[in-house]
Formats: structure tokens, sequence, C-alpha cells
């Protein structure tokens, strides 16, 4: 049995930024991963720090376009499994109730704190550290191409100053002048000036760097495979080949965190949303911009020499073996709204998992159950994003400090 400070479950950005921020604090942390630390689900991510992605995944009018969608086989944004497993029926029940304006009105305000949080500290990180990662804070443009969908992007860009966030409104001259390489067929766009990007795979292989050379014992290969509990406390984490008897657990295992923490009796409704990407060797015509495509849901992100493009979610799809069909369809769609050779470059494909709950908000705070036990799980599209503030919020809960601002809509007992 190995004593040990803090024990962290999940080595991607959440649980990565946590050692960070715990490392900082001066605590001691122990980090397990079932595969390789800092390679994983969102490493071929967009690599899109977006503090402007403050509606929910679960909002009003997601339904009716999911079945639009669901209409549309070979070029859909939007899939899901077909399955009658009670939990997942469930998820999907509870998704359907909370797509309304009560849930975004209460996600607004802890989606917009911690994207706020997590910009300001990405910055100072990657400052602080030296990493060339690709970060650039030039915002993020969305295309559109169809007045209906320039009216929706005009909507959001509206809610986001009604509630502080920056949004600039861009006619067709604009938006061309601003993003050159956008086809004639773009008619408007909004420039989100408060985004920023970078490269994943590097960042997350700094972060991985940094945390083991500050002293965070680093487990890859390690998946913890039950969690035991008595008088209120996680008393051992049993993983492959050792036991472990710590002082704190943080479960930031994403779309493995139900299973991880199956003997615990805890309601964590989270489904994996499979994504994919396309990776190319930068194009003739590189965006100036990070890029998102509206009516289409696709993502480009220039990455130093390369350049990413990433779309699709599929409720409840676990496999992360790239679709070339899909795969085809992103590419499909970015060659609707930017410039792009003829013949690309492919470096990589990839697909990966993102960990959703139902109301499409995080899973932070203290378990009611387990006073030794910080869940962190559950960010969707925005783990990257909210990586450096989910880590400064583990780090403060451990070390009983308030945290930055209120985690009540994040707990796990609104379940």
């Amino acid at each position: 049995m190995t004593k040990t400070d803090i024990l962290i479950i999940g080595g991607g950005p959440v649980g990565l930024n946590a050692a960070y921020y715990l490392l900082k604090s001066g605590r001691s942390v122990t980090l397990l991963d079932q595969a390789s630390i800092g390679v994983g689900n969102a490493s071929g991510n967009a690599g899109q720090i977006v503090p402007s992605h403050i509606i929910p995944l679960a909002a009003p009018g997601v339904i009716p376009s999911a079945l639009k969608w669901l209409l549309d086989p070979q070029n859909s944004p939007f899939g899901m499994k077909i399955s009658l497993e009670p939990g997942y029926l469930a998820w999907l029940l509870r998704f359907a109730l909370a797509c309304s304006a009560e849930n975004v009105r209460r996600g607004i305000p802890p989606l917009k704190e911690l994207g706020l949080l997590s910009v300001r500290n990405f910055a100072r990180l990657i400052a602080e550290e030296n990493f060339a990662c690709s970060y650039q804070t030039t915002g993020l443009l969305c295309l559109y191409r169809t007045s209906a969908g320039f009216d929706e992007g005009q909507k959001e860009a509206e809610t986001l100053l009604r509630n502080g966030l920056p949004a600039k409104v861009l006619d067709k001259a604009a938006v061309h002048e601003q993003e050159p390489s956008a086809l004639p067929g773009v008619l408007g766009g909004v420039h989100f000036s408060g985004d920023a990007s970078l490269n994943p795979g590097r960042f997350l292989q700094l972060l991985t760097e940094r945390v083991r050379e500050m002293g965070a014992d680093l487990r890859p290969n390690t998946p913890a495979t039950r969690l035991e509990s008595a008088g209120g406390k996680i008393t051992r984490v049993i993983a492959l080949r050792e036991e472990f008897e710590p002082s704190q657990v943080v479960l930031a295992a994403g779309v493995w965190s139900p299973l991880v923490a199956r003997d615990l009796r805890l309601n964590l409704p989270v489904q994996p949303a499979r994504g994919y990407s396309l990776t190319i060797s930068a194009p003739t015509s590189m965006p100036r911009y990070a890029l998102v495509f509206g009516e289409r849901k696709v993502a480009v992100t220039p990455m130093g020499e390369k350049l990413r493009f990433t779309g699709r979610l599929e409720i409840g799809a676990m496999g992360r073996a790239p679709n070339l069909h899909w795969i085809a369809a992103i590419e499909r769609a970015a060659r609707e709204y930017i410039t792009l050779d003829k013949k690309l470059d492919i470096q990589e494909t990839w697909a990966g998992l993102r960990p959703t709950t139902p109301d499409g908000l995080p899973i932070l705070g203290f378990s009611l159950r387990h006073s030794n036990l910080i869940l962190a799980t559950g960010h969707a599209m925005l783990g990257l994003t909210l990586g450096p503030g989910t880590g400064q919020i583990v780090a403060e809960l451990a070390n009983g400090v308030e945290p930055a601002f209120d985690l009540h809509p994040l707990g796990v007992e609104r379940f």
C-alpha cells in the first residue's frame, strides 16, 4: 500500500492542470492514467480557448436542430448511438428536459466565471513557463453563409454583450477584410476577441513535462480499477499493479469517471460525445484566425505550420477510431467557407471523446458522500478551455481556500 497526499485520476487537460496548481500550492501529487498522460481525448481537438462559449450545450432549439441534422446522414454535424441501455436513455431524457431557457440562465454565470478564470490562467501559465505551443490571442472568428445562420450568430453576440463579454458583428465587407481566406459565399461573421488558440497536443506535452519537473509522480498505463470508501472518505484506490492510500482524491477521468467511481454510489451522468479532427500541412492560403463555420459546426485552427479542422458530435459513441466518412465530411464543409488547396497534405486524422453531462455543465466540487473526493469531470467540448480554471479551483478546494466563484451550480448534487 502506497500512502500519497493527493491522488489524481486522469491525465488529460483537467487532471494535468489540477496537478500543476496543486504542486504550485505546495502539495504532493500522484497522477494515474489508464493510457499515456497528456496524449488522449484532448490532444487532437480544435485547440480553441473559448470563454465566449457561455451557453450550455443543453439550450432551447437544440432538439429541433438535432432532429433536422439526423435527416442528413451524409453531412450532419450531429449523431447519436442507438441503444436501449437504461443509463443512456435516462441521460437522453435528462438532456431533452434540460434544453430550456432556465438551464441557460443557470448555466451562463458559472461557465462565464470559469472561462474567464481559465483564459487568464492560460496567459499567465504560458508566459511564466515559456511554453512554445502556437498560442495566439487574436480571438475566434465565426463565419456564416446563410441569413438564418448569421441571424443566430448575431443573437449569440447579443447574449455575450449582455453578459459583459466581447463580440463584434461583421458584415460581408468587414469579414472578408479580416479573413482573406473566406470564400465569396461567406456573408458575415462574429469576432469573439476574448478567445485564443494553441496546439493542444504540444501544450499538454509541455504541461506533462513541467508537472514531472515540479515533482509529480506520474503513472501512465495505470488504470484505477476500484475506489473503496469507509466513514465518508475514500480509503483506498486500487490500480492495475498497486494500491494507494490517499489523503485526497481528484476524479478527473473524463468519460471514464462513472466507471472509475462505480463502487461509490455516486450519480455521475456522463456520456461520451465523440468528435473528429483532420490536421494538414499549412495550405497556400493560411487563415489568419481561428475559425468556426457557423452552419456546419466545424472549427478550424492555425497551429504554426499546420492547420486543424475539427467537427462532429456523436452522443454515446465510445470508440476512438477515426471514421473516414466524417473526416471527409469535415473537409467538404471547410471547402464551403475558405480557400483550400485542391489536394491537402494530411498529417493526422483523430477521434476523441468529450465527457458530457445532460445539462451541458461540468461537475466540479466535493462529493457530498466523501469528504476527501473532489470531482472534476463532465467538461464536454470545453475540457481544454476550462482546464486551467478548473485546476485552480481544485487546488483551492484541496487547500480549504474559498473558491474563486460560487460552485453550487456545478455541484454533483444537482443530479
